[in-house]
């Protein structure tokens, strides 16, 4: 059975220490100190490891079922789900004006991150509430708000969102689903969703589905549609639940991963809805829960390695096999552990780096957003929507890549469901397609993001970089192993960029064939900042004999690794890039 340890030192570090979020000028920032930082997550990995963690195989193995359209989740859940409600996590960054903890993003980022290392299909019940109440919060009137937000972030009622149709995902402006005026103000909304997570259980006692819709007589495509509020009961001026509306769970996927999660087929036959919004512009709306979504999907991407990458150092720590060159490390047993071989500890390094990098990488992205939406910054949106696709992209990808290298070290164990690492892997395989597949988010990326504001936000992006190594020249050894791959990677991505806007405006192709490669690139140099900034935090509390010296050193040799071994990957992906569309687009769609 897998074991699960928040890691909460090392986000005490990078809250600290790396982001210095105390001077961070952040509003709201100034309660984060580090006592109550500490009080936070300490509690939020105690409900991780102590009540999620023991209920991820056995929800996996039970899965959700269905009868007669209710669905029951596992054993276990319904009490789980209560003592998060009862703990306020759903709230915590939530207004207060209706029942929410108002705290900072990033510290629901860094709880949200030991939630879903410790039982991703679970957290995803409250994580798509959370993503509806941001759309209701941001778009709803004041009195959808004053209805609904109060009982969602109590944890009374839980929300979706409602996109897919059988024949579409992608291109929803082909939606079918109809949205019919009424007298009263409401709409009659009728149609089948697909691939709806948590669209029917039995954790709350109402489910306030986001669904879209097209109004009768609309714009074509995307421009026609619109954003509804459709409860499963229907609840009256007070809250109270009403009569069940007329929607349906009609059927449960069979998937590969995430069991213990209801992934629902909703049907609507003339349910009452009530629009969010204006007419006809839906997407806007739905797109702040999208955006929210994307981000929390990169997030649950590495978090699957970190639990994975957790198992697999435990077994390289205990696993006898084989001798050590030289000398044994294991002189009285019949074998040394298989972490004396470099080739495992390879394996290892390559997970940690990987991980620890995403966390930062992830946890400066969710600082973007409280900067932006707390303090009014424009660029600091600008900045964050372009990083977007990278973080969903990138760090699921691999966030998924960890969980088969952790599977590896294992070796034949790996593969047996006893051992539980074979569901990290299968539970994360589904962050690179959901939400937007990786590929998607490589084209938003190249077609959309860069050439926002006439690259505005790209440029940012560049100065952050070039300005973090000229402001650390002078640190020799930060330099050398740090700030000259940085340097040469950063180097890589611009020379990309150049090829887009040169490029892109001649023959698109070129730009889209590279798209992909383009987002692991920038991913990489992502990665490389955060290293680099990592290792200046470990060596200035190395040099001020604050902190353990044992981690920060950690730190620093992992940030190497890094740096050395993955960054190089750049020169590949721009490579691949300048190579244009022709080799891509050359054979025949009837010859492949």
């Amino acid at each position: 059975m897998p074991t699960y340890t928040p890691p909460t030192d090392e986000m005490q570090f990078l809250l600290h220490d790396v982001l210095d979020i105390g001077n961070a000028g952040i509003p709201g920032y100034d309660e984060l100190d580090r006592d109550f930082t500490a009080a936070v997550l300490d509690e939020a990995g105690r409900i991780a490891a102590e009540v999620l963690a023991p209920l991820n195989a056995t929800g996996d193995a039970e899965g959700c079922t269905l009868d007669n359209g209710a669905v029951r989740t596992p054993a276990g859940f319904r009490d789980a789900y209560g003592q998060i409600a009862a703990g306020g996590w759903i709230g915590l960054d939530a207004d207060p004006a209706y029942g929410g903890q108002g705290m900072p993003y990033l510290l629901n980022t860094a709880v949200g991150e030991m939630f879903v290392s410790a039982n991703m299909a679970m957290n995803m019940y409250w994580g798509l509430t959370h993503g509806a109440m941001s759309a209701i919060h941001v778009h709803g009137s004041e009195a959808q708000k004053a209805l609904y937000l109060p009982k969602m972030i109590e944890g009374i009622w839980s929300g979706t969102m409602n996109l897919t149709e059988p024949q579409c995902g992608t291109d929803l402006g082909l939606i079918r689903t109809r949205a019919e005026p009424q007298a009263d103000g409401t709409y009659r909304i009728t149609g089948t969703k697909i691939w709806i997570s948590a669209g029917e259980h039995d954790l709350t006692e109402n489910i306030i589905h986001l669904v879209l819709a097209k109004i009768p007589g609309g714009p074509a495509g995307t421009k026609g549609i619109s954003l509804f509020i459709v409860p499963k009961f229907l609840p009256d001026a007070e809250g109270n639940t009403g009569a069940r509306n007329a929607l349906e769970c009609v059927g449960l996927e069979h998937k590969m991963g995430i069991h213990a999660n209801a992934t629902c087929v909703m049907t609507y036959e003339g349910a009452t809805g009530f629009l969010v919004g204006e007419e006809h512009k839906g997407m806007r709306a739905m797109f702040t829960m999208m955006n929210e979504a994307r981000l929390g999907v990169g997030l649950q991407g590495y978090a699957q390695g970190v639990v994975a990458y957790q198992n697999a150092l435990a077994w390289a720590r205990e696993r006898l096999q084989g001798r050590a060159l030289g000398a044994p490390a294991n002189p009285d047993g019949p074998a040394d552990p298989i972490m004396v071989h470099p080739d495992v500890r390879r394996n290892l390094m390559h997970q940690k780096s990987l991980v620890e990098g995403a966390r930062a990488f992830t946890f400066w992205g969710a600082q973007l957003i409280d900067r932006a939406h707390r303090g009014h910054d424009d660029r600091a949106e600008a900045l964050i929507s372009l990083l977007t696709p990278v973080i969903k992209g990138f760090l699921t990808d691999k966030g998924f890549e960890t969980t088969v290298l952790a599977q590896q070290t294992l070796g034949g164990t790996g593969f047996t469901r006893a051992a539980g690492l074979e569901q990290f892997v299968r539970d994360a395989r589904i962050t690179m397609i959901y939400e937007g597949t990786n590929g998607i988010q490589s084209l938003d990326l190249v077609g959309r993001k860069l050439p926002q504001d006439g690259g505005r936000a790209m440029r940012d992006f560049f100065e952050i970089v070039t300005g973090f190594i000229r402001e650390n020249q002078g640190d020799a050894e930060l330099k050398a192993g740090f700030l000259d791959p940085l340097k040469a990677a950063s180097k890589d991505l611009q020379a990309a960029t150049v090829y887009f806007v040169e490029q892109g405006m001649k023959n698109p192709a070129d730009a889209l064939a590279g798209s992909y490669d383009f987002m692991h690139l920038f991913g990489h140099v992502c990665l490389g900042l955060m290293w680099a900034r990592i290792a200046r935090a470990a060596r200035a509390g190395l040099a001020s004999g604050r902190g353990d010296a044992a981690f920060l050193s950690a730190r620093i040799t992992t940030g190497r690794y890094y740096m050395a071994r993955h960054l190089p990957a750049t020169g590949l992906h721009l490579a691949r890039i300048t190579s244009g569309a022709a080799t891509v687009m050359a054979l025949d769609p009837d010859a492949f």
